[in-house]
């Protein structure tokens, strides 16, 4: 049982010690476990990775997100066509590049085309 003891103490003393002994270039330690994208992690990194690691986490958590709020959407063309003065606005045709609102303005019946672009430009 002792022996263990000394055989276990002996080898932290060199793990700690190969750690002391690392260039002064990796100044930057960090010690990971946990769950990232549902699978088990436990990872040693050295260096200034730390950061990039949290900002391609983050970059991925919410990618999706970010680009659907920077999308028109069809809720929004139809606010911007209220907006432009078309009563009765309705949505008549969504597709991946357009939507499609049509109404009324000034008794006259409308059609007013948006792209899916951010801030929803007129197109047609």
């Amino acid at each position: 049982m002792i022996n263990t003891l000394k055989t276990a103490a002996i080898a932290a003393l060199v793990g700690l010690s190969t750690l002391g002994a690392m260039p002064a270039q990796a100044d930057s330690l960090y010690l990971g476990s946990g769950d990232r994208h549902n699978d088990s992690r436990f990872g040693l990194y050295l260096g200034d990775n730390a950061r990039e690691y949290r900002r391609e986490y983050y970059r991925d958590a919410y990618r999706d997100e970010y680009r659907s709020e920077r999308r028109c959407s069809p809720e929004r063309a139809l606010y911007k066509a209220q907006r432009m003065g078309i009563r009765r606005a309705r949505i008549t045709d969504v597709s991946r590049r357009t939507i499609d609102v049509v109404g009324r303005q000034h008794g006259d019946r409308v059609r007013v085309t948006f792209a899916r672009a951010p801030r929803c430009p007129v197109i047609g």
